[in-house]
């Protein structure tokens, strides 16, 4: 008989926990297992690479009320006789503008927006709450499940999260499911009560998937240099960095072309930081984009200057691409990069990443070791599928 599976997250946007949901629902044997996708939003760019094999769910009603101006979703509640939908959006309103941290918000309003959501009537062999915060949450409250995991894709510290709201509901998790080795060490120093609940699956990554999507069309390169950073523009990422060791890189007379591939809450001030610089025709804010292999493929040198990860999958998808990286040296970095051997680590500010990037240039001689190097890796992580079978049987 096939294992009923129902995996929980808030969309389908562009990000790296949920291109890695992708290739865990493409990994799956469907000979095996049933699977259930439920989206507190039916929306993202991975939307239309979800299997065909998974049925998606309706979103959970009343949720959409706190993904709305306060206004309007008085106005509906109230329409709709839902005095205690209306009250619960008006506490969260209040956490929404006294609380500046947005894990600690996201944690400290799900009691409110929990407490307006539908709970599924259907029974599962296993719940995995494939997110952080809210979508493990409504697993622990609003599914039943034999088995119910909560996956954790970032550094749990550096996120800010407050331990005491977690606390109680990681002892309903039968696993705490984390993605490298050092997230697995922050989690146990947490939360030591459960330190054997607290497991490792790497994210799921296919070269074949990864080498087939890089011959897609992208940038002709120039005559310069060309330099790729991806992932979503907010303060993790550390973009400025790029935009500030560009200006130092282009100082010293390098034509240079950084293409930034992601979109996020940080756009503005990255324009404007490019603007001041006179840096338009040298950082390019390219949007999101379905496939960023292309460009990964074609550049020389890819750069990423995050202050945190969990495990960084754009770092492993440029490894598979045989590409000179440069990272900044947050934690988990050290569990895919070895310094001077398939990579350049160097500190997190501008001057030590246009350093790095310097280093490289010039050097033809470095950039086919690190590169040498990275061609006698394995990679490929399809087998960590085979995790999840033994967490649910």
């Amino acid at each position: 008989m096939k294992k009923k599976l129902l995996f929980v997250m808030n969309n389908l946007n562009c990000g790296g926990a949920e291109k890695s949901l992708i290739s865990l629902l493409q990994a799956i044997d469907y000979s095996r297992c049933e699977v259930d996708l439920l989206l507190f939003k039916r929306e993202g760019m991975f939307m239309d690479k979800v299997p065909e094999q998974v049925r998606v769910l309706a979103e959970p009603s009343g949720y959409t009320y706190f993904d709305m101006p306060v206004g309007k979703a008085l106005a509906g509640t109230i329409r709709k006789g839902r005095i205690d939908i209306a009250w619960s959006r008006l506490r969260a309103g209040l956490v929404f503008r006294r609380e500046s941290n947005r894990s600690r918000c996201e944690q400290r309003v799900w009691k409110y927006i929990g407490r307006s959501m539908t709970g599924l009537s259907k029974e599962y062999d296993a719940a995995i709450g494939y997110l952080e915060k809210s979508p493990v949450y409504y697993v622990i409250d609003k599914v039943k499940a034999r088995t119910k995991i909560g996956f954790i894709h970032n550094d749990y510290d550096k996120l800010g999260m407050d331990p005491g709201i977690d606390l109680g509901y990681f002892k309903a998790l039968d696993y705490i499911a984390t993605v490298s080795e050092e997230c697995v060490n922050i989690l146990a120093d947490r939360f030591p009560m459960y330190r054997d609940k607290i497991v490792l699956m790497h994210n799921i990554v296919s070269p074949a998937a990864v080498l087939s999507m890089a011959q897609d069309n992208a940038p002709t390169p120039g005559k310069g240099v060309t330099i790729v950073s991806v992932g979503r523009l907010n303060y993790q990422k550390g973009f400025e960095l790029a935009v500030e060791a560009c200006e130092l890189l282009v100082k010293d007379g390098f034509d240079i072309r950084w293409y930034i591939v992601g979109e996020g809450e940080e756009r503005g001030r990255l324009e404007q930081s490019i603007k001041e610089r006179q840096l338009q025709d040298s950082v390019i804010l390219t949007g999101l984009l379905e496939n960023p292999y292309p460009y990964i493929k074609t550049c020389d040198i890819y750069v990423q200057t995050s202050f945190f990860e969990g495990r960084c999958l754009t770092v492993t998808e440029a490894k598979i691409l045989h590409k000179p990286i440069v990272s900044t040296n947050f934690k988990v970095i050290y569990d895919q990069l070895t310094d001077g051997h398939n990579g350049l680590i160097v500190e997190q500010n501008a001057a030590s990443v246009y350093q790095g990037v310097k280093k490289l240039i010039n050097s033809e001689t470095l950039r086919r070791h690190l590169t040498d190097n990275l061609r006698q890796e394995t990679l490929g992580t399809e087998h960590e599928i085979h995790k999840l079978y033994q967490w649910i049987s």
